[in-house]
């Protein structure tokens, strides 16, 4: 098999685990906000030593930050999580990111939209 596609399958299965970790969460920090946190991707580093978590969060800006905080905070749990659901010789450090994709593509898309309408209404003018 060749490493680049065993990392993404690697990826994936800690992108899984990691959504599996959250929802079985007792805390209560983490109640309120557990059902608008998205894990949008994994990426593993080539040694495997290190995952980045891209995490995408339903809200405003300070829930955003509030979730990656959270999240960093009890990475310990997610790091052993992962360990004992993955075959790894070593469990990869999670460094929790916020993902910021998805926002700038609804952006864009809004942006899109304002474009399209004055275009709409300039060609229905003439």
């Amino acid at each position: 098999m060749r490493p680049e596609y065993r990392n993404k399958k690697i990826e994936a299965h800690i992108r899984e685990l990691i959504a599996q970790a959250i929802q079985k969460m007792k805390e209560p920090e983490f109640e309120s906000l557990k059902d608008y946190i998205v894990i949008s991707r994994v990426l593993i580093s080539k040694d495997r030593r290190f995952a980045d978590v891209f995490v995408s969060v339903i809200g405003n800006s300070a829930q955003r930050k509030k979730a990656v905080e959270l999240l960093e905070k009890y990475k310990g749990y997610f790091r052993t999580f992962v360990a004992k659901n993955v075959r790894l010789y070593t469990a990869p450090e999670l460094r929790f990111k916020e993902d910021k994709g998805i926002e700038e593509s609804v952006r864009i898309n809004k942006l899109l939209d304002e474009i399209m309408s004055k275009e709409d209404e300039n060609s229905s003018d003439n």
